[in-house]
């Protein structure tokens, strides 16, 4: 090979592995997305915050969770994923009873990147069953899995006129708060502003901290002087 086609080469690649990460970075935007609506956080004079859960309903957690929202009077946004729901209605049902926000967060919580439009159609279509199937009657917003999106999933939700609702404030995915229950509190009650959407995941047993965290970051961003609204509450506030 010459060293010229060897330049060639190596600026082709180069150039292939700019598009790829670009796209990787596309992907993941939170307000961003090639087509529809999508919304990280909302802008708004008022001091009101949106709490939202991810995954989930959880036989063993569900529970504790509606339990420290319900002591604290406060209304949160709930995005479960179809299996899960199909799984355990009867705690579905529980978050819809109580007077939360349910959303759409896939059927089985695989990286819907690249998937094609009849899969897609089947991860959503089939979780809206399940949500309703929980007696949940109002608008079904989505979140995509991990917040990943390139083409395909926004073209589809657009085409249903769906929402994708993403967040500003994320504090499990900084190490260095993560693992400790104060720090955690301490990350969101901080990082929030008004019409923050706070993203965290709650349903598992390896989700203690965040559960734990959850009473305190309550209290803490009311003493902010932060009012508690649903995702679809918060839209309205606009």
């Amino acid at each position: 090979m010459t060293m010229k086609r060897a330049l060639f080469l190596f600026l082709g690649l180069a150039a292939l592995a700019a598009v790829l990460f670009s796209l990787h970075l596309f992907s993941k935007s939170r307000t961003v997305q090639s087509f529809g609506t999508i919304i990280a956080r909302v802008e708004t004079a008022k001091p009101l915050v949106a709490l939202t859960f991810d995954d989930g309903p959880s036989a063993r957690f569900t529970q504790d969770v509606l339990a420290i929202l319900r002591e604290r009077g406060v209304k949160a946004t709930f995005f479960l994923t179809g299996r899960e729901t199909e799984e355990n209605l009867p705690q579905a049902r529980m978050i819809v009873d109580e007077g939360h926000q349910v959303g759409n967060h896939s059927f089985t919580h695989s990286n819907m990147t690249l998937m094609g439009t009849a899969r897609i159609d089947e991860e959503i279509e089939r979780t809206d069953t399940a949500i309703r199937a929980a007696g949940y009657e109002g608008e079904i917003m989505f979140r995509p899995p991990y917040g990943k999106k390139l083409l395909t999933l926004p073209w589809y939700l657009s085409r249903h006129e769906r929402k994708t609702i993403m967040w500003d404030v994320e504090p499990e995915s900084f190490p260095e708060v993560a693992g400790d229950t104060a720090a955690f509190a301490k990350h969101v009650i901080e990082q929030t502003q008004n019409g923050s959407i706070i993203i965290m995941h709650v349903m598992y047993r390896s989700r203690e901290i965040s559960r734990q965290a959850l009473p305190l970051i309550i209290d803490g961003l009311r003493q902010r002087g932060f009012e508690f609204v649903t995702v679809s509450q918060l839209l309205d506030s606009r």
